[in-house]
């Protein structure tokens, strides 16, 4: 397992805002800069008086294949170590962060002494975050940042590069496109600091990079679910009849446009590239209705983030930032060992 360790304060959403050129196109962001300031590593005091380290572990949702991979690399990492019990606590709607506050309250009151959590919102969290830490129990951050002070409010972030991973994704589609046509970008949701990084970092690269394709929609959001997604689509495909490119930055909102697409005769002459996968996104791209997806390693994010509280509940230092890595699958890789290992991790070997 390779793990890449990154140097520097987590970001704001408001880094990445960026500015507008005069020809009404977005000017490229700097992309995320190291503070000279930024821990490296994190450490605390180790947990003591226990044998067995009660961790709980929760994610934005459920029903995502995404977060039943991290569920996997959870329990994976938990069947290797020793002295260690994971407690999954999801909500049952993705984005639901009122629910999540009340998991995290949960966890304190009931005695764990860590929690893994990827954060549904980047600024509603934060309080119930440091009220675990003040609680005396550590916390890493998981998937996608907390606006917090890392080796303060929590111990360590484990997570994808998501501005990396959206100029990825924005990268296959220009490349697609010869460099010019209409090209839309459906958002998430707000509050989602993985998906506004992805969301950016597809349009940097499409300002730096492709100057010759036209963004004619970015302010869209789809909502946390496929449902809510395939409307918003449905509405934008109708706005746009000449529509050449799509990018989506998760799994819902890639599901609800392919579904849109289907529904409007449109799927596979306009060229799309979504983010993550699912088995219905895995049929979809063999028959050529979709051109590219940005996969994450979910399980070794579960896996590295479990493995890394544990560390730090023992009082060893960890980095600040682990970057668990991220893949484009095509139609023309999507059958290489690697890329296909990434398209459907092996969840049944951990959860039934």
């Amino acid at each position: 397992m390779r793990i890449q360790t990154w140097l520097g304060l987590l970001l704001l959403p408001a880094a990445f805002v960026g500015c507008w050129r005069e020809d009404g196109r977005q000017a490229p962001s700097a992309p995320p800069a190291p503070a000279a300031s930024a821990p490296a590593v994190c450490r605390r005091p180790p947990v003591g008086g226990t044998d067995v380290l009660r961790i709980t572990v929760i994610p934005m949702g459920s029903t995502h294949e995404f977060w039943k991979s991290i569920h996997a690399g959870a329990v994976k990492a938990e069947r290797e170590l020793r002295g260690v019990q994971i407690d999954w606590s999801a909500p049952m709607k993705e984005g639901d962060r009122e629910a999540q506050i009340n998991l995290v309250e949960n966890a304190i009151n009931s005695g764990a002494h860590g929690i893994a959590l990827a954060p549904s919102d980047n600024v509603a969290l934060v309080r119930p975050v440091r009220e675990a830490v003040k609680a005396g129990i550590g916390v890493v951050i998981l998937d996608s940042e907390l606006s917090g002070r890392p080796c303060e409010d929590y111990g360590s972030l484990v997570a994808t590069d998501s501005y990396v991973g959206g100029r990825k994704g924005g990268r296959r589609l220009g490349e697609l496109l010869g460099g010019r046509g209409d090209v839309l970008l459906l958002r998430c949701q707000q509050g989602f600091l993985s998906t506004t990084l992805r969301e950016q970092g597809f349009l940097d690269v499409m300002a730096a990079e492709f100057p010759g394709i036209r963004i004619v929609s970015s302010d869209q959001y789809g909502g946390a679910t496929a449902e809510s997604a395939f409307a918003k689509a449905e509405n934008l495909l109708n706005r746009f009849p000449d529509l050449e490119g799509i990018f989506c930055p998760n799994e819902s909102t890639t599901f609800g446009m392919l579904r849109a697409l289907q529904a409007s005769g449109r799927a596979g002459r306009v060229r799309f590239v979504g983010f993550d996968s699912s088995t219905k996104l895995i049929e979809a791209m063999s028959r050529g209705e979709l051109h590219g997806l940005v996969l994450q390693d979910p399980i070794n994010i579960g896996y590295t983030g479990v493995k890394t509280l544990v560390a730090y509940l023992r009082g060893e230092e960890v980095p600040a930032r682990i970057d668990t890595g991220s893949e484009v699958a095509t139609p023309e890789n999507m059958n290489e060992p690697r890329i296909r290992e990434l398209l459907s991790p092996p969840i049944e070997q951990y959860i039934r």
